[in-house]
Order: structure tokens, then C-alpha cells, then sequence
């Protein structure tokens, strides 16, 4: 990461390691609280001005409890500069029952830190329920015309055909693409960040690349790319899923 120029990345979606969750091929033994205050405050310094951090984690729940690093890591992200742009969940529409006197754990968080105000922001539609519905806005739904109303309008309106996704997003587990890596995000959950917080010709980043889903999902939206991967196994995996797609963009 210290090899990027300041200022020169657009987009980072991201998932560091959960505590002591997995061990990545033994190499989540060199992660700490100390290795992700500096991966944060790096990514502070390469993001562009109107940037965005897509950065995607949960906790380990030890002896009863849960760790709360996430929350330490958007505190920290907030103390380097990052503004808290928007808390989203990744819900898991699947998700694996376990055997405890807790509910089953069934999301992670999607923290969204911009430096300063998001330069793009294309939001994902989705169906209005009550879509082509008349509405009068002078009535209150009670049927009272309260004097309070901040709005009052003679005029009928119609309710839209689409509005704008609510910030918990859900996706099937287990139906990733096959890889020989432990924990692969559902390419979709990639891609739907790209492209709401990126426009195509940005450069977008993943300092976890991992099997490369963030890779090939930039390559699929018409995006630049940086990945890095401490493991070697694991980056021949990201090199040939990114190479081996066919919509991919190689930009010199």
C-alpha cells in the first residue's frame, strides 16, 4: 500500500480478517489491532478527496461475548479522517444454525467511510410496493390536516414505480464461485458496491484481495483494479479468476 500515491484510489471494498476466525493459511496470526490502525489510516492517505471505503467485517464471539473490533476499526477510521458515510448490513439469506442461548448470527457490517463527500453515488432501485397508488399529501394518513405539517399540498401524487435500496442488502451464502480460498464474498455484494460508489474508468482497490472478487467484479464494470494478497497461493487464485474472465479490462 505504500507504494500508491496519495490520493489516487476512488473506491476500496474490502474485508480484513475477523479476529482469530479463520487462519488464511496461518497467515492471520501476523494480523492485529496494530496491522489494521495502519492498514486504515494508509487507506486515508491513497483515498481520493470524494472517496470511498467499502469495508466489509464481523466479530468473533469469545467466552460468551462478542469482541467488538468492528466497532474499534470505524472508530478508528473516524479518528484518521473518514467520515461514517452510511452503517450497512450484509444480511445472509442463508446461514449456517449453531447450538447457543444467542440468536443466529446472520449479518456483518458494511461500514462506508467517505473522505469528505462521495464524488459518485449511483443507488441500486428496487420495486415500490405500493407503486402507481394515489396519494393526497394535504391529509394526514390519520385523516387529520395537522397545522404542524411541514408540507401541506392541495394536489394529489402517485406513488413512484421504484425508489432507492433501504441499506441492508441481502445475498445467498454458499453460492459463490468455487475457489480454494475459505471466504470468498458473493461477487454481487462487490459488485453492487462498485457500482454506487464508483463510476467506470475509477480505480477501485481490495489490500485483501483474497480469490479476487473485488477484482472481478471492477473488471466486469469497467474499472481499474489494485489487489494485494500476502499469500501467494491465494493471489495465483485472484490472477487467474481475474484473468481467466472475459469482460476484463487490462488499462496500463
Amino acid at each position: 500500500m505504500q507504494d500508491i500515491p496519495d490520493g489516487s484510489v476512488d473506491l476500496t471494498v474490502t474485508s480484513p480478517p475477523y479476529d482469530n476466525l479463520r487462519t488464511y493459511n496461518g497467515n492471520n496470526e501476523q494480523w492485529g489491532e496494530h496491522v489494521w490502525r495502519a492498514v486504515i489510516a494508509d487507506l486515508y492517505r491513497l483515498t481520493a478527496d470524494g472517496g470511498v471505503v467499502v469495508w466489509v467485517v464481523a466479530d468473533a464471539t469469545i467466552k460468551g461475548s462478542e469482541t467488538g473490533t468492528s466497532f474499534k476499526q470505524a472508530l478508528w477510521a473516524m479518528e484518521c479522517g473518514f467520515r461514517l458515510h452510511d452503517t450497512m448490513i450484509y444480511g445472509k439469506s442463508t446461514y449456517m444454525p449453531l447450538t447457543h442461548n444467542r440468536y443466529e448470527q446472520s449479518f456483518e457490517y458494511m461500514f462506508v467511510f467517505s473522505k469528505r463527500r462521495p464524488n459518485a453515488f449511483n443507488p441500486i432501485m428496487v420495486d415500490c410496493e405500493t407503486r402507481g397508488t394515489f396519494r393526497n399529501r394535504k391529509m394526514h394518513k390519520s385523516g387529520i390536516d395537522p397545522k404542524s405539517a411541514s408540507r401541506k399540498r392541495e394536489e394529489v401524487t402517485k406513488v413512484n414505480a421504484r425508489k432507492q435500496s433501504p441499506n441492508i442488502f441481502f445475498y445467498n451464502v454458499g453460492k459463490n464461485a468455487r475457489t480454494l480460498h475459505t471466504a470468498p464474498f458473493p461477487i454481487q455484494l462487490a459488485t453492487d458496491h462498485i457500482l454506487s460508489w464508483s463510476n467506470p474508468g475509477d480505480t477501485v482497490l481490495d489490500p485483501f484481495l483474497g480469490s479476487g472478487t473485488t477484482g472481478v467484479a471492477a473488471a466486469n464494470t469497467g474499472r481499474k483494479f489494485i489487489g494485494i494478497e500476502m499469500d501467494p497461493d491465494y493471489f495465483a487464485i485472484a490472477s487467474k479468476r481475474i484473468a481467466d474472465n472475459p469482460t476484463r479490462q487490462w488499462i496500463n
